[in-house]
């Protein structure tokens, strides 16, 4: 099973695709989308969805999987974050993906075992599960590997 992890924001986007292949994960590209906060919020959008599609072209995931929405005390920042997962759902079931949507509890779970874990420990034990190359990573993009890595944990193979 190949799937897309989205951690879904507009002024950074993680993105992953893994693949479980004999039983072990395996990281075959990851990056974080960015857009320039100077841009109109809807032109921001529009790029985030362009480079979205491409990626689904050309990995062909099965599924998609994302990190629930977590309230925030700034509303605008929340209304943004929940705009951009809309779009990244719809471009999602247009390809036909599955989509499924985790909390930040269950994947903190699912990488490290303990739902209270903090940011580091999770990037840490997501060093130790998947080879990665030596190249520097925002945390928007370490938060994409696990949540695909949390999907391919759970075994999630979804009707599309």
């Amino acid at each position: 099973m190949r799937v897309l992890g989205i951690d879904p924001g507009y002024d950074r986007m993680g993105v992953a695709i893994l693949e479980k292949q004999n039983g072990k994960e395996t990281v075959l590209f990851s990056t974080c989308l960015s857009t320039n906060s100077k841009d109109d919020f809807c032109d921001r959008l529009l790029s985030l969805g362009l480079d979205l599609e491409k990626i689904i072209k050309d990995w062909k995931p099965d599924a998609l999987s994302t990190e629930k929405l977590f309230i925030t005390t700034n509303q605008k920042t929340a209304t943004n974050v929940a705009e951009v997962r809309g779009m990244v759902g719809y471009i999602a079931r247009r390809a036909g993906l599955a989509v499924t949507e985790y909390t930040p509890l269950q994947i903190k779970m699912a990488v490290t075992g303990y739902g209270k874990a903090t940011k580091n420990q999770v990037t840490e034990m997501i060093k130790k599960l998947v080879k990665l190359n030596k190249k520097a990573r925002l945390d928007d993009e370490y938060d994409a590997i696990g949540i695909a890595l949390t999907h391919l944990a759970m075994g999630n193979i979804y009707k599309k």
